[in-house]
């Protein structure tokens, strides 16, 4: 197999991830499109690792350490939206409001802190 396919194949994935982390509004749908990049990046490191002759073998290692910080980062980028969708009742990334000014006690719904 020609080493063109794979890295053609990862740049389609890291393209459409960025594109879905521009375009998207909905948190859930950023964090699936921030987890295709990722996959694209363990593919071309995988990829590159079997392509250069070595006895090392780092690539896989590389891939294996970008596996455990997505993980760690879909269960924190989880929690967040969780967290936002019960005080603001929407997960949509452009409502959320950035200026780090608390919500009005009366503006939270019944139970909120």
């Amino acid at each position: 197999m020609h080493l063109v396919v794979p890295y053609v194949v990862a740049a389609l994935l890291f393209g459409i991830g960025v594109y879905g982390v521009l375009v998207r509004r909905n948190a859930v749908l950023v964090l699936m499109a921030v987890e295709l990049m990722l996959n694209a990046v363990n593919l071309l490191l995988i990829t590159s690792d079997l392509a250069v002759d070595q006895s090392g073998r780092t690539g896989g290692s590389f891939a294996l350490f970008v596996i455990v910080l997505a993980a760690a980062e879909i269960g924190v980028g989880l929690a967040v939206i969780l967290r936002m969708y019960r005080i603001r009742r929407t997960i949509a990334v452009d409502q959320v409001d950035r200026t780090g000014h608390r919500v009005p006690h009366e503006a939270l719904p019944e139970g909120g802190e």
